[in-house]
């Protein structure tokens, strides 16, 4: 049987033999709503405990709107402009509002890659800056958490007079979900508050993972930072396996991000009866499969339902290659992850990013990885911690000789965007 994988910009048709597949785990059907323009109106008009936003705006000097960095799928053109027009109509005048882009650690979106994410209209006619995490001078600081972690902030956003996040919901690796209170931690973070959140301390701790927030210490430390810094209006939304939009929450930061988690939880859930003995995973395409790095998020995705010593299939273009410039090197350099794993206990030894090579680490420990990548050459993945194949076929021809000819293989198009489990 032929099953399509998100690859890039387009699908990746893989043969499993039907004996062997034990099921295609994707999103819920959900219904797109019907007019989501009128819907991002309505969500901002009658928000979740919180004024309108029309109400907040008035007699408001300048304001700062948050959106995501290009690897996350939000709708900004769709959701942008309400919001601007609101903000406008009600005093605040354009060149007084900032949208500030909430890269977190990541590389700046620019150019092209910017006019993709917010339109040209908006990219042309308003002041878009991106948030560098690195540049301390850039950020205020806040005090400490009830953790212990420094709080600094982009000052960009701490010293606009009305400030409002926007983000998706989707299920996120170590803190359960994202949206709400990421926009501002790691969104809007400096590195040296990173250090702490992304530590091995909050990120070895089990409940730091995907689709719990209860008990989370990221998701705790996370909210109580993003309280510090202060969000006036939060509005997040919900997306299909096709990117249309089928939720808006908006208002309160907390509120309005419990409410889409709650909806977003019914729409993601997809189980197996049992651990399997190989996973098929993508990373959900472009933008997530840019590189080595975000494809990780696929790997998280298959190890919750593959048995231990059992196998995961990963295709993932990583068209921009391995990662960032301090991930590439990390990994590349690192030739032994329990030593890796004991080294970063110790602050000396931070590296930036080095939490995807920890979090890539845990799913070494319980499987074996193969990667198709045209991106990345074949030769290099072998010092990336995973198998290199030349075909997603030969992944599968590997799994059946390894855990014979009845292997069970499951299958996640989507990749991270579902949120599988093994039942009870």
């Amino acid at each position: 049987m032929r099953v399509g994988m998100k690859y890039g910009r387009n699908l990746l048709e893989v043969e499993i033999p039907e004996r062997n597949l034990a099921g295609i785990l994707t999103l819920q059907k959900s219904v797109p709503i019907e007019d989501p323009e009128h819907a991002v109106w309505d969500a901002i008009q009658l928000p979740i405990h919180s004024a309108p936003l029309a109400t907040l705006a008035k007699n408001r000097t300048s304001a700062c709107v948050v959106i995501s960095d290009i690897t996350r799928p939000v709708p900004n053109k769709l959701i942008l402009p309400p919001i601007l027009q609101t903000l406008e109509s009600n005093g605040i005048p354009r060149e007084k509002i900032t949208i500030l882009i909430a890269t977190g650690i990541h590389r700046p979106n620019e150019g092209k890659e910017l006019e993709e994410m917010v339109g040209t209209e908006i990219m042309n006619s308003y002041r878009i800056v991106n948030h560098f995490s690195q540049r301390i001078e850039t950020h205020k600081y806040l005090g400490l958490t009830q953790g212990g972690a420094p709080v600094y902030i982009d000052k960009t956003y701490l010293e606009s007079d009305l400030k409002v996040t926007t983000a998706l919901i989707e299920p996120h690796l170590m803190a359960g979900y994202s949206g709400g209170r990421k926009s501002i931690c790691p969104g809007l973070a400096s590195i040296e508050t990173m250090k702490v959140l992304h530590g091995p301390e909050i990120l070895e701790h089990p409940k730091a993972c995907v689709g719990v927030l209860e008990g989370n210490p990221l998701h705790i430390e996370a909210t109580e930072i993003a309280l510090m810094a202060g969000v006036d209006f939060n509005v997040n939304v919900t997306i299909d396996d096709q990117r249309r939009l089928t939720g808006i929450f908006a208002g309160d930061i907390v509120e309005s991000h419990l409410a889409g988690v709650k909806s977003v939880e019914k729409q993601v859930m997809a189980t197996v009866p049992k651990p399997m003995d190989a996973v098929l995973v993508s990373s959900a395409g472009y933008p997530l499969d840019t590189t080595f790095y975000q494809a990780v998020k696929g790997v998280l995705a298959a190890v919750e339902i593959v048995k231990p010593n059992g196998s995961i299939i990963l295709v993932a273009e990583c068209s921009e290659g391995i990662g960032s410039g301090p991930f590439t090197d990390l990994i590349l350099k690192t030739k032994d992850l329990k030593q890796f794993i004991h080294d970063i206990h110790d602050p000396a030894n931070f590296v930036i990013d080095q939490w995807q090579l920890e979090e890539l680490a845990k799913a070494v420990r319980k499987a074996e990885i193969y990667c198709y990548a045209d991106g990345i050459p074949y030769d290099q993945l072998k010092d990336l911690f995973v198998q290199p194949i030349r075909t997603p076929e030969e992944g599968i021809k590997r799994v059946l000789s390894k855990h014979g000819d009845k292997a069970q293989i499951a299958v996640l198009p989507d990749g991270p965007y579902v949120l599988a489990k093994v039942a009870n």
